[in-house]
């Protein structure tokens, strides 16, 4: 049977408050913390690597460390340092992030998905093996380390041709704001695709999704539209109006988008929400919580206990 597991999404402007919010989290049971990688951000894999002897058994996942600013063997340099630190606790999740995002830097952002299968082709080599030997369109990669890891590398995923690949060449598939039934309807089916035309066992789906648990969900839709951004991002629009929601291409949440991407509501109905997304084939789900209401500590306290309880009766 597959291990169904309840992860959070941490993030703080000082190493202290990352450390404090993945012992908090490992305290209450929740199986995993999870950290993105973006513009000057900290670093996840150096936060994680920070963290490791704080904690004991707290799964460490990346959703995601972007490609194209760094070469697959600098990510493996920092992956090897948090999977010594903490054995068998590392998932590494990368994806090619956005075109405007990666402009944005002066990076040519060019042929993602084929970008990304070579990243996870070097990584997978390399990290799991012990050597890797490659010479791909994208990137060339000759190196070895002192032996295998247990370290999963995962991609990231928002529309089919991405969940075919993570099928076929990773350790899982982490989508983002998608839609329930679009997880169900495009994304499993996908993923199902490329594992078998691989000739391999279909591997994890992490549904990262913005969850609140509050009482006024007016002041939930207002939050999640300070603090979710994302439909004014190409990618992002384009998988939404294929789900269903033409109104993605104004680049603003719609109510309807807000209802059919997050986990709203008091805590039974949260629990519920996310036990249908277990149901439905996702693995694991990866809670990013979204702060509302005068109370800032109080909202992110009430949603974390109940990803503590939903950790405990997931299945």
């Amino acid at each position: 049977m597959v291990e169904k597991l309840v992860g959070t999404a941490v993030n703080g402007s000082t190493i202290s408050e990352i450390q404090a919010k993945i012992q908090r989290a490992e305290e209450l049971g929740i199986h995993a913390a999870w950290m993105t990688t973006g513009g000057a951000s900290l670093d996840s894999l150096t936060c994680f690597a920070a963290s490791a002897g704080l904690t004991t058994k707290i799964k460490l996942g990346t959703s995601i460390v972007p490609t194209y600013p760094r070469h697959p063997l600098v990510a493996a340099q920092q992956a090897q340092v948090v999977a010594q630190l903490a054995p068998g606790r590392l998932r590494l999740g990368v994806g090619p992030s956005h075109r405007p995002t990666m402009e944005s830097m002066g990076i040519n952002f060019h042929a993602p998905l084929a970008h990304l299968r070579e990243y996870i082709q070097i990584l997978k080599a390399l990290l799991q093996t012990g050597s890797v030997d490659f010479n791909g369109e994208h990137y060339s990669a000759h190196a070895s380390i002192a032996g295998p890891l247990d370290i999963q590398v995962m991609g990231s995923a928002l529309r089919k041709g991405s969940f075919e690949l993570c099928g076929a060449e990773a350790d899982g598939a982490i989508s983002w704001i998608c839609p329930g039934t679009y997880l169900r309807d495009v994304a499993i089916p996908a993923m199902k695709k490329g594992a078998d035309e691989a000739g391999r066992p279909v591997p994890p789906l992490i549904a990262h999704v913005p969850i609140c648990v509050h009482d006024n969900l007016d002041e939930v839709r207002a939050a999640m539209r300070e603090q979710f951004g994302h439909p004014g991002l190409p990618y992002y629009q384009n998988m939404l109006i294929a789900a269903g929601y033409p109104e993605a291409k104004e680049g603003k949440w719609s109510d309807a988008m807000i209802e059919g991407v997050a986990i709203l509501g008091d805590e039974e109905t949260a629990a519920q929400k996310i036990q249908e997304l277990l149901d439905m084939g996702a693995t694991e789900i990866l809670a990013s919580p979204i702060i509302a209401g005068g109370d800032r500590a109080a909202s992110l306290e009430r949603t974390t206990k109940l990803l503590a309880q939903a950790a405990l009766s997931a299945r």
